[in-house]
């Protein structure tokens, strides 16, 4: 808030910097007949026009990216995949002139048959690519390779039991239909990447979650050795997802290397629309009771709708298929989670990683459940949700996923048992409450590196990138903690793939436990080393010397040596360092190829839940929030003001999934890709009252006890606030968002059946 955060936007640009305007294609499913680049050409400024047939003459299928399947180009070759790909790129002296002569640009197209949406692509009478190409990044999707003639990419399945004939005997059963539209993320930084080849080698700073892959992928692309590849970056500036794998920094690469010239990429609005979304998602799901109230059988099929592009469509799919039966002890489930292509803008990771989708429907059909049944929807959650050491569907026993504290938290904090206010004939009144469940990305890979300075200063070097969670923050906490030191005096370097070691992602809210742990045990590393130097110059066992915040110290023999003191007498210089690296890599046990099921799906759980007041507005369809209180077990809150922090963002970006956020999308075109029309909640829209609730059940393997928390809460707002007008007006939507129009819609269906279905 101080300004003193440097982005990658506010680096300055050398002379001869190249600006990048990119043409887009107008057609959702075309042939490319030709590209006519002369008008183009033609412009003062203009540097040079390449299109994908150029850099495909060069790089051949290299050029095809993506961390599932390679079915990215940087701009496209033979076809187009939907309205909005990058055709072609202008170079020039300025991002304006670069972005006019994009736009003079002409292309011919021959129109193939679109697939705009989930029915279309699983009629199978277009397909959005010819065959499944899948990449070398994950290795358990090799066998797809040369499927043709499928839009679904990649399915998962579980299967507990025998749930058709648990519904059959079952004494309720309650089904839905739910959609979760496309959404955009709306970080405030806009994607930025410049790329510049300096003495043989391909350099970059950009906006990305991932620099780790995008080195590999730029390696590949390039085919040069990874030496030869640094990736660079600076705190960002919110992404949410937006700015993970192949966004910017692939078309960045190939332009710099094959022309020569040092180019900057800036995504303006618009263009960020037309990056990534968040998958929009269908599901059809069940959930039976038998005659004593027991969850017998929950039934889901999730649609996963991931545009042209796989993107990392297929791990969401597993990785939320896994979960969609919901926290709650079944006994027999059947679940089918589809990754499917569309002629529409990709889809990629998103904050929830997928799980908000499929919380939406098992937290709807449960809260029919309790209605179906006459009981109170907190109880009867209450009563069913998983508890420590209890077996989740999936197959994976629970550990440090304290769902009954959450529930009973926010439901206290909203005074669940007070009466409910009458309303004025107008105004109706009602509550709501769900819970989230999510697997952490498993399994990933961390490692730090620690120089001590000989000041008793330290020097973290780690590629997480902090984006406004504060993991630089955290991360200088543990080191501060493990060697008594002050975290101020602890510097945390900026991922540089020149400096910094690898690490898998920045994302999933794995970040806090997988690099934490590697910080750790690095500090722990470092402690060690330094006890050591204390033993052999007091000729002492290391295990009779303690570290604290004066230096180390032998208390029966009264030594003590201050960490500058020692650290000089071991090398006898000032400002010598002392060095420790670390590994943190955790483990699974893939899932069973025909039910899905392993007995260790993830590392660790996230567990939240949302419990909400709201009055609805029976004249307009507006939701006013009276009181939201939110709850997520976060293992240890290292940073308890950080934690509730991002408690209170992920619910309120939760807000603007259940209220307002929806990509619209007419024969394959975004139609609200502005910030004039796309809807985001304001100040005005945010709770009367909104209680973050920190719930702490200690992870044994969590650096002190912790593990992540970013995505705890957005999991279960949706279906709260669903669950609350249901209370409120007695109708049970299922459509996101809820907006005053579906709200009216529902309204209006309830008071005359014959208009159902709306």
């Amino acid at each position: 808030m101080r300004g003193t955060i440097r982005y990658t936007g506010d680096e300055a640009n050398p002379p001869g910097t190249a600006f990048v305007g990119v043409h887009r294609s107008t057609a959702p499913h075309a042939r490319i007949v030709a590209v006519h680049t002369e008008d183009a050409l033609a412009i003062e400024g203009v540097l040079a026009v390449v299109t994908g047939r150029d850099l495909h003459e060069v790089l051949g299928d290299r050029i095809y990216t993506g961390p599932a399947f390679a079915d990215q180009p940087c701009l496209a070759v033979d076809k187009t995949r939907f309205v909005g790909e990058a055709i072609a790129a202008v170079l020039a002296t300025d991002p304006d002139i670069a972005r006019a002569a994009a736009d003079e640009i002409a292309v011919e197209y021959e129109e193939l048959p679109p697939v705009y949406d989930i029915d279309d692509a699983l009629r199978g009478e277009a397909f959005v690519h010819e065959e499944l190409r899948p990449s070398s990044v994950f290795a358990d999707l090799a066998h797809l390779h040369g499927v043709r003639g499928t839009n679904v990419n990649y399915e998962y399945r579980q299967i507990l039991g025998d749930a058709a004939a648990e519904r059959e005997r079952a004494a309720t059963t309650v089904s839905a239909t739910t959609w979760a539209p496309p959404t955009h993320h709306v970080p405030i930084e806009l994607p930025s990447t410049s790329a510049w080849v300096d003495s043989g080698r391909l350099e970059m700073l950009s906006t990305t979650q991932t620099p780790s892959y995008v080195r590999q992928t730029v390696s590949d692309l390039l085919d040069i050795p990874l030496s030869r590849v640094r990736i660079m970056t600076r705190p960002l500036g919110g992404s949410f997802g937006c700015k993970m794998y192949d966004r910017l920094e692939p078309l960045a690469a190939a332009l710099a290397w094959t022309t020569g010239r040092r180019v900057r990429i800036d995504a303006t609005r618009e263009d960020a629309f037309l990056l990534t979304t968040r998958h929009g998602a269908r599901v059809t799901g069940s959930m039976s009771a038998d005659a004593d109230g027991n969850i017998v059988a929950v039934t889901s099929d999730v649609r996963y709708d991931t545009g042209a592009f796989a993107d990392v469509g297929p791990r969401i799919a597993a990785k939320s298929g896994l979960v969609a039966p919901g926290p709650y002890r079944i006994a027999a489930v059947d679940v089918r989670s589809r990754c499917i292509y569309t002629n529409k803008v990709s889809a990629g990771p998103f904050r929830g990683f997928g799980v908000p989708q499929v919380t939406w429907s098992h937290e709807t059909l449960i809260d029919e459940l309790a209605r179906e049944l006459g009981e109170d929807p907190y109880r009867f959650r209450r009563r069913h949700l998983l508890r420590e050491g209890d077996i989740a569907t999936v197959g994976t026993k629970m550990h440090s996923a304290d769902f009954l504290t959450c529930i009973d938290e926010v439901t206290k904090a909203v005074g669940w048992d007070d009466p409910t206010p009458r309303g004025d004939g107008r105004w109706v009144h009602g509550k709501g409450v769900a819970v989230g469940m999510k697997a952490v990305l498993t399994p990933t890979i961390a490692n730090a590196t620690l120089n001590l300075n000989q000041d008793g200063s330290a020097t973290l070097l780690i590629s997480t990138v902090d984006m406004g969670q504060g993991s630089d923050t955290i991360m200088s906490q543990i080191v501060g903690e493990v060697l008594c030191l002050d975290s101020r005096r602890i510097h945390v370097v900026r991922a540089d793939t020149d400096a910094t070691p690898y690490d898998t992602i920045t994302a999933g809210s794995r970040s806090t436990y997988h690099t934490g742990n590697a910080v750790r045990l690095v500090a722990e590393a470092m402690r060690s080393k330094l006890l050591g130097f204390a033993a052999e110059r007091w000729g002492v066992p290391a295990d009779e010397l303690v570290l604290d915040a004066q230096g180390v110290v032998h208390e029966a023999k009264e030594l003590r040596d201050s960490l500058p003191d020692l650290v000089r007498a071991k090398f006898g210089a000032r400002g010598a360092t002392v060095t420790t690296a670390e590994n943190f890599t955790s483990w699974w046990v893939p899932y069973d190829h025909d039910t899905g099921l392993s007995e260790k799906v993830t590392e660790h759980w996230f567990a939240g839940a949302a419990a909400v007041r709201l009055a609805v507005d029976t004249w307009t369809g507006r939701i006013r929030t009276q009181h939201l209180a939110i709850a997520g077990d976060v293992g240890r809150a290292i940073n308890p003001t950080l934690v509730e922090q991002q408690l209170t963002g992920a619910a309120i970006m939760g807000i603007g999934h259940t209220l307002f956020d929806e990509m619209v999308f007419d024969q394959g075109q975004i139609t609200n890709a502005t910030m004039l029309d796309y809807q985001l909640p304001s100040i005005k829209d945010l709770p009367e009252k909104l209680t973050p609730v920190i719930v702490e059940s200690a992870h044994r393997d969590g650096p002190f006890g912790a593990k992540g928390v970013g995505e705890t809460t957005i999991l279960p707002i949706a279906p709260a606030y669903a669950g609350a007008v249901r209370d409120a007006c007695g109708v049970r939507i299922t459509t996101l968002p809820l907006t005053p129009e579906r709200v009216l819609n529902h309204l209006a269906d309830a008071a005359d059946p014959g208009k159902a279905g709306r």
